[in-house]
């Protein structure tokens, strides 16, 4: 039985949790960014499937995203909290400057992830352990759904951890996709195996204009959380 999967990035979180490695740390959300991306959030909710089973994370920053989702127009509920997918754990790494990590040789992180792809820090999780971790919770969601659709609100590694699992792909290769805050990536379960539909969708109601058209051509100079480093 064909079961869909949407994953949704949460918001900014505050820019003074961004000096340190928050991982599984529970760090508030930007409400002055939230505010302004009041137009993102009526989009998204526009675009998610109805009805469907919503699922958030521990973390209270999955909460708040989701509550932004029904302030936006989407059908309020109760969502479950699923540790499944949570952000990767740190361990002994977390709270600490986001500025040793930065200094760290080329070497000894993944370009776009604070330590390196194969690390397991110290009392944490390395990213293959996340990986399995998502992919297990991913095959029971699906196992158990009544319905066509499962929205889950998660954090970027997991995220990436979910493609991962879909694909077969490797933690360094994992990490090379790049899931924005609010983004959508869309999974398919099928009962011969997963498809990926998209992966760090953007939703917005900007018109597509001319100029627009030619603004998507240009580089994106945005700000990029990346696990506390801006990227």
């Amino acid at each position: 039985m064909l079961h869909r999967f949407w994953l949704i990035r949460h918001a900014l979180v505050a820019a003074g949790s961004l000096t340190h490695l928050y991982g599984t740390n529970d760090v508030p959300v930007c409400v002055t960014q939230m505010a302004a991306d009041a137009p993102r959030y009526e989009a998204l909710a526009a675009r998610l499937p109805r009805p469907a089973r919503l699922v958030c994370t521990p973390l209270t920053r999955t909460q708040a995203t989701a509550a932004a989702l029904m302030r936006a127009g989407y059908p309020a509920q109760t969502p479950l909290i699923d540790r499944a997918f949570v952000e990767q754990d740190f361990g002994d790494f977390q709270g600490q400057p986001i500025t040793q990590f930065d200094a760290r040789k080329p070497a000894e992180r993944h370009p776009f992830w604070p330590i390196n792809a194969a690390e397991t820090p110290p009392g944490g999780e390395s990213f293959d352990n996340m990986i399995a971790r998502v992919g297990a919770g991913l095959e029971r969601l699906a196992a158990d759904a009544d319905g066509a659709d499962t929205i889950i609100i998660s954090h970027g590694g997991a995220i990436r951890a979910a493609v991962a699992h879909a694909l077969a792909l490797s933690a360094h290769q994992a990490l090379c996709l790049s899931v924005e805050n609010i983004s959508l990536t869309r999974l398919e379960r099928h009962a011969t195996g997963w498809r990926v539909l998209t992966v760090n969708e953007q939703i917005s109601t900007k018109p597509c204009d001319s100029q627009s058209a030619s603004s998507a051509l240009e580089p994106s100079h945005s700000r990029n959380q990346t696990q506390g480093a801006l990227r």
